[in-house]
């Protein structure tokens, strides 16, 4: 059974960093693509980014990109997120998801698989 969870979320003023974590299990982690997306209060979810099986791709929504990254840590079953410069508008509940498949481009991902989230809030 596949199973995420993530950790590293919380209350930070605009400006502030936070780590993501996402600890996997329940399938073949180095194997798969591994995404970020968020969903702020009210709001759909969004796509923030994403990591090729091996590490070697990332890419970023433009509202993201220059102030967070995706990392992996395949000996480990682990995925991370780094965010730094958070603004206001970053506030949402944070999930991992794995891609649906091996051979999924790497920027598709399952929202099935997601976690419970974690919670990033950015306010002074």
């Amino acid at each position: 059974e596949v199973q995420l969870v993530e950790a590293g979320g919380g209350l930070v003023e605009p400006g502030g960093s936070l780590r993501l974590s996402c600890a996997a299990s329940g399938f073949a982690f180095e194997d798969y693509a591994m995404s970020w997306v968020r969903q702020p209060p009210g709001k759909g979810l969004e796509w923030v980014s994403a990591v090729h099986a091996q590490g070697e791709l990332t890419d970023y929504a433009d509202s993201v990109k220059g102030r967070f990254t995706i990392s992996r840590d395949n000996t480990k079953n682990m995925l991370y997120l780094q965010l730094n410069s958070l603004k206001v508008e970053d506030t949402a509940m944070y999930y991992c998801a794995k891609a649906p498949n091996t051979w999924s481009s790497f920027k598709i991902y399952d929202s099935s698989t997601r976690g419970q989230g974690t919670q990033v809030t950015v306010s002074s």
